[in-house]
Formats: structure tokens, sequence, C-alpha cells
């Protein structure tokens, strides 16, 4: 009986990679630039991002490693926004699949999810890049504990997609809310301005936000050499539980009516 539960999860685990390794060389299939786009849609986005806000408005100038900061917040707002995207819209890009074949719904939702986690690695190779150039050196524990925040932002990723993945296939909708929201919450989170920059009465609201928390703890380790306290690493994994946990009760309640509803 084990070697069949083994046998059967490996299985499943095999499909996840086949579906998310398709999805990844589909998402650039007939581009001219391929792959290179999983680097350079980042990298554009911080040179418009940093000229407009170094150079023209001037809001940059003066922060220490401002466009290391910038680099650091785009690519992971990246990999949550997009990651979130892909998992809002999964079941629904694969109901073809859904309809004909019978096999955990689940695997469509983690498969989506970890084909923009193979394209957040190859970003990644930018910011690598970056600390480079800057000579700034993080320590093996600040990379730990960054490494520790990408996993977080995974989560949040997942559990946003099992909830709003079913919805979607009732509610339209939902994409286009969510495009509009993440515009709101980019601008919400500490990407563009460090924390102190803004009014310390708003930083609660601000960090209230499981990204912002993350984004300004990414760069706070990375960048600064400085650790959040203890009770707030103990209220942001309090926040990661109680939503995966959620979602998950959401998701099995409602997977049986997935083929009804597409």
């Amino acid at each position: 009986m084990l070697q069949k539960n083994a046998a059967g999860s490996r299985s499943y685990w095999e499909l996840i990679w086949v579906l998310a390794k398709t999805d990844f060389k589909m998402r650039y299939h007939g581009s001219f630039l391929g792959y290179i786009w999983a680097v350079l849609k980042p990298l554009l986005i911080f040179l418009i991002l940093n000229f407009v806000f170094s150079k023209v408005i001037g809001r940059g100038a003066g922060i220490e490693h401002y466009s290391l900061q910038l680099i650091t917040g785009i690519i992971l707002w990246n990999f949550f926004a997009e990651g979130t995207m892909s998992g809002l819209t999964s079941l629904f890009n694969k109901a073809n699949i859904i309809t004909k074949v019978y096999f955990p719904r689940w695997i469509i939702v983690v498969s989506s999810t970890l084909n923009n986690l193979l394209v957040f690695c190859m970003s990644l190779v930018i910011l690598v890049g970056f600390f480079i150039f800057y000579q700034v050196c993080p320590s093996p524990g600040e990379i730990a504990v960054a490494l520790l925040y990408i996993i977080a932002i995974y989560i949040l990723v997942i559990s946003f997609s099992f909830m709003a993945a079913p919805l979607y296939l009732k509610f339209r909708d939902l994409s286009l809310i969510w495009e509009v929201l993440l515009q709101a919450l980019f601008f919400a989170a500490p990407i563009i301005y460090p924390l102190y920059m803004i009014p310390e009465q708003y930083h609660k609201m601000i960090l209230a936000n499981p990204m912002g928390m993350l984004i300004h703890y990414s760069k706070m380790v990375l960048i600064e050499h400085r650790f959040p306290s203890f009770g707030n690493h103990l209220i942001l994994a309090g926040v990661l539980i109680v939503t995966f946990i959620i979602s998950l009760l959401y998701f099995n309640k409602v997977r049986k009516r997935i083929a009804e509803d597409i």
C-alpha cells in the first residue's frame, strides 16, 4: 500500500513537472528573443522606473543603493504578480485537459505557479549581477533568510491561486479586477521607495500587505544587513499558515465541481 501511494505521488509530481516545462516553453514560443524575455522584462521595467524616479522626479537621489533596492523590489513583485495571474487562470486555461482526463485538480494550479517560479529563477541572474556591480555582498545567513522570503512569496502565490482559480471559472471579471488591484498594490508596497520615506503612521498599513512586508524585509536583509525582529517573523508566519490552510480547505471543498463549472 505504501509503495502504491509512493508511486502515485511520484507520478503526480512528474506530471506537474511536465506541465510546468510545457507552459514555460509555450510562454515564449514564437517570440524573437525567446527565453531572454524572462530576464529582459524586469530589467526594462527597472530602467524605466529608475530613470523616472532618479533623474526626472529625483526621489531616488540620496537613497543609498536606490537602484539595487528598486531592482530587488521589481523582481520579487513580478514573481508575485505573474504567479497569481497564472494561478488565477490556470484551471480555465487547461479546460480541455480537465474535461477529458481525470487527475487531481490541484496539479494544474501547482504546475502553473511552478512555471512562474522557473521564470523567476532566471530573473535572479539580473539580481545577482546588480549585487556584484554595486559590491554589496550578503552573508550566507542573510541569503538563507532571503530564500525563506522567496518561499513565503510562493506560498502566497499558491494560496491565492487555490482560492481564485475555481472562482475564475464562474466570474471571468476576476482577472480584470485583479490586474487593477495588482497595480494599486504595486504602488502601495515599498518598491519604488524605501519605507522610511513614508510617514510613520502609514507603516502599519503598508506592512499589512504581506507582499509589502516581504519586499521590505528582503531589502533590509540583503542590502541593509539588518534582520527583522522575531515577533515580526512570527506574525508573517502566522499569516502565511492561516492563509494557506484556508485556501486548501476551500479548494478541497469546490474541487468536485471544477469540471462542471468549466
